[in-house]
């Protein structure tokens, strides 16, 4: 199973880079997990948010192989502790169809990615920032796959 990160905004850091490399070099070749950018819409004084937020969800389902299950990451979506998460990266393997993880730009997803998900995942009530949701999903489903698998990680 392949789990892979679909998020608008190519233009990070170099930590956040950084910090979501760390992570998904560390996952088993049968567990990959990989990064894959979406161009964000241009913003400006007058920006057509809504034409912007339709154009990033467009690119971002045609981005995603068919057949993929699709997981948002919305505030109001549901909070997993780390057992929680294990337990449905499990079920997810189980299931055997990769996972894509949709996250969205500033204003979030378009409406069309919500309504093509079929999890909804918060990461947390705060809104955080974009860049550093990337290394807390890459970091979370690490530890997940630890306890799963009864690897160290989780206990240090």
């Amino acid at each position: 199973m392949k789990l892979t990160l679909y998020a608008v905004g190519s233009k990070m850091p170099a930590w956040v880079s950084q910090g979501f490399a760390e992570y998904s070099r560390r996952f088993p070749r049968d567990l990959s997990f990989n990064l894959v950018e979406i161009p964000a819409g241009k913003r400006g004084k007058n920006a057509d948010i809504t034409r912007i937020l339709a154009k990033e969800g467009e690119l971002l389902l045609a981005a995603i192989p068919k057949g993929n299950r699709i997981v948002t990451l919305e505030v109001e979506g549901q909070p997993w502790t780390t057992p929680k998460l294990a337990k449905q990266l499990e079920s997810w393997q189980l299931d055997g169809r990769d996972v894509a993880l949709l996250v969205g730009g500033p204003e979030g997803l378009a409406p069309a990615c919500i309504k093509a998900s079929e999890q909804k995942w918060s990461l947390s009530a705060l809104t955080l920032p974009h860049p550093m949701v990337r290394i807390l999903i890459a970091e979370s489903l690490y530890r997940a796959w630890s306890v799963n698998t009864n690897h160290p990680y989780h206990r240090e």
